[in-house]
């Protein structure tokens, strides 16, 4: 049963080694994240799933203890989902779900209780990501989930994917979606305009949408912005 959620940006700019001399741009969506990670150990689960975007059409499942770096960043900085030793094999998280572990790592206040972290395709269908979210909720016991996920990449001239006027409106129904906990909405997102307006969370919110099915929670929006032309978001569901 789905108990919490948490929702967060993933851009490794939240890791102040890697912004560096920027890294204050983004205190408030740092501050936001704790806040949302507050939400998701006051409901005390009994486990927590991570879901987080990552390349293809399929998902991966990262078991607790796996490692992941900044490396890519030019930044020595190593993290690790939750405790316990890892896989056996040498994957590494994928940035995204690294991302997830260094926000897990400075929450002063999460309990000691099993993770567990899964990179979705960000060209999986949204049926397969409805049912992945229903098969997670489904699990034994109380599931908190943390869901990790960036807006439209097409918010100004400088934004990675230059300005696409369908991107503000697109970006602000989002953020109704996610303070109001609207599944129906997060359900009907287009895959094929998420990737034109080049959204990393896509994939990631209809997960949440599965998941939190008949769950009756409600939402709050923590943060929402766009330092660098891309649509950040926080929310915690409860």
């Amino acid at each position: 049963m789905l108990v919490a959620a948490a929702v967060c940006p993933c851009p490794p700019l939240l890791v102040p080694e890697i912004a560096a001399g920027a890294a204050f741009e983004l205190d408030a969506a740092r501050a936001a994240c704790s806040d949302a990670l507050g939400v998701l150990a006051a409901a005390r689960p009994d486990r927590l799933v991570v879901v987080a975007p990552a390349p293809g059409d399929g998902t991966e499942h990262h078991p607790e203890g796996t490692p992941g770096s900044f490396r890519g960043f030019g930044v020595d900085l190593g993290v690790r989902l939750g405790q316990g030793g890892g896989p056996d094999d040498e994957r590494e998280l994928p940035v995204s779900l690294a991302v997830a572990a260094w926000l897990l790592e400075r929450s002063s206040g999460w309990p000691d209780v099993p993770v567990e972290g899964i990179g979705v395709g960000d060209t999986l269908a949204a049926g397969r990501c409805l049912d992945l979210g229903r098969e997670v909720a489904a699990g034994a016991g109380r599931v908190a989930l943390l869901v990790m996920g960036d807006g439209s990449a097409c918010r100004t001239l400088k934004a990675p994917g230059y300005l696409d006027e369908r991107a503000a409106p697109y970006d602000a129904g989002i953020a109704r979606a996610l303070g109001a906990a609207d599944t129906g909405a997060l359900a009907a997102l287009d895959p094929a305009l998420a990737r034109e307006l080049r959204v990393a969370g896509r994939a990631p919110w209809q997960v949440l949408a599965g998941a939190a099915e008949g769950a009756r929670l409600g939402g709050a929006l923590l943060y929402e912005d766009a330092p660098y032309g891309v649509g950040y978001f926080v929310a915690a569901w409860s």
